[in-house]
């Protein structure tokens, strides 16, 4: 029995369906996969519009709404709105450290997750929508980052079951490899780093210390976690947000503290550095993060740490040059890197598993260039023109390879923009689809 709970102004529907755990086989193991259905309180009984939302990632849940905050209060003005927890993450079933082990080996697990990326979020989506609406019934989607590549992966599978798609932050280069995703992020991180030092110059200086203390030794963290040069870089991570600049500055004034020894990195900062770095929350956005630019008619070898292997070609990354030559250390973005598997206390034990899926080859396709060309479904895109994680040439590229797909390009919003803008952007993106704005 679904239950069902009110917030002020919504009503919420919890909703658990028995999925294949590989679609092509679908009598074989079932997977449980959770959403959430979230409706304007008063229209519940309505005959509204769903709205599937895909959460950015990979690896992350659906929000937990409160009441009609962010951008599901424009959005509940129109749809009746389905959080939906993408396999392995929030209430389906859970890929993490701690159940992973039941499937058996790290060859097993691995074999196990390649059943996790965007082409069977569609297909759960695809036997969610049916069961919801039935056969014949059309949604909306709404994806937000890696929810708009999952948007894209719609588009190019299941076009039939979809009304009308937005997506903000998340159109995905079509035929980019993970080395090229790479290559091209580098620059836009570095740029990230030039504005960081321009509005806090005095943070180039606090940098370098931290670095200096660092180099010497590796500091722990309360969860057992190594705060290394490295991982102290990959804070950079904070710079694709509209406020992460200034979090990030002020998570620097807390660095030190002099204890009973003289000065030492702070219980403050430590903590704070833990937060952003830990992966304990989302332990698959880190095991799978490369594996969802995999595909075989792109790159038909492995993804092989795409991320650490172009990053030589960025020298200027390297922290302790910068501490040589006396140029400011730069912080690294949206990589993942191997050693996070050996400094993270939720990632060691999921090491090899994903090693072996950085080694997997023959990744099926996730897009089709020859659907979308073809596409008859209204598509209307955010493009964050600024964005750190999402390359714009790809997105813009993108977009022309998308019959009938609309952008509105924009630096007011970071990547975030969906969720600080108040519901602006899904009001523009509603209008766009509609052929009103």
């Amino acid at each position: 029995m679904s239950v069902v709970i009110r917030q002020p102004g919504v009503v919420l529907t919890d909703h658990l369906f028995q999925v294949p755990l590989d679609h092509g086989v679908p009598q074989g193991e079932q997977i449980e996969v959770y959403a959430r259905e979230v409706v304007a309180a008063g229209k519940e009984h309505e005959e509204l519009p769903w709205l599937l939302y895909l959460q950015g990632g990979p690896g992350g849940r659906a929000g937990r709404p409160l009441g009609r905050d962010s951008w599901l209060d424009r959005a509940l003005d129109d749809y009746r709105v389905l959080l939906l927890d993408q396999r392995g993450t929030g209430r389906s079933t859970p890929a993490t450290r701690q159940t992973l082990p039941l499937r058996g080996s790290a060859a097993e697990q691995a074999d196990y997750l390649a059943c996790f990326r965007a082409d069977s979020i569609v297909k759960d989506a695809e036997l969610i929508r049916r069961r919801l609406l039935g056969e014949r019934g059309k949604w909306s989607l709404l994806g937000q980052s890696y929810g708009g590549f999952c948007t894209l992966t719609y588009l190019s599978l299941a076009p039939e079951g979809v009304r009308e798609a937005m997506v903000t932050g998340g159109l995905a280069g079509l035929r980019s490899s993970a080395a090229d995703v790479y290559r091209a992020a580098y620059p836009r991180v570095a740029r990230k780093n030039a504005a960081h030092y321009a509005r806090y110059p005095q943070d180039v200086e606090a940098v370098r210390r931290i670095v200096e203390h660092l180099a010497e030794a590796p500091a722990q963290l309360p969860d057992g976690g190594e705060l290394t040069v490295p991982a102290f870089q990959a804070l950079g991570l904070m710079l694709g947000s509209g406020t992460g600049s200034d979090s990030l500055h002020y998570l620097l004034e807390d660095a030190w503290v002099r204890g009973s020894a003289g000065l030492e990195l702070s219980d403050a900062f430590l903590t704070g550095a833990q937060a952003q770095l830990s992966f304990a929350g989302a332990p698959l956005y880190a095991v799978l993060h490369e594996s969802i630019y995999g595909q075989r008619s792109v790159d038909p070898g492995a993804t092989s740490w795409a991320a650490q292997q172009v990053r030589s070609e960025f020298p200027e990354f390297d922290a302790l040059r910068a501490l040589a030559d006396g140029s400011p250390v730069r912080f690294t973005g949206e990589m993942i890197y191997p050693w996070m598997f050996q400094t993270d206390p939720a990632l060691r034990p999921l090491r090899e598993t994903a090693q072996l899926l950085a080694e997997r080859t023959d990744w099926p396709d996730l897009y089709d260039p020859k659907a979308l060309a073809a596409n008859q479904v209204p598509v209307a895109a955010a493009v964050y023109h600024d964005d750190m994680y999402v390359d714009t040439a790809d997105s813009l590229a993108t977009a022309d390879a998308v019959h009938g797909l609309r952008t509105f390009v924009t630096n007011e919003w970071e990547h975030d923009g969906l969720r600080v803008s108040g519901g602006r952007v899904v009001d523009r993106l509603i209008r766009m689809v509609r052929g009103q704005a």
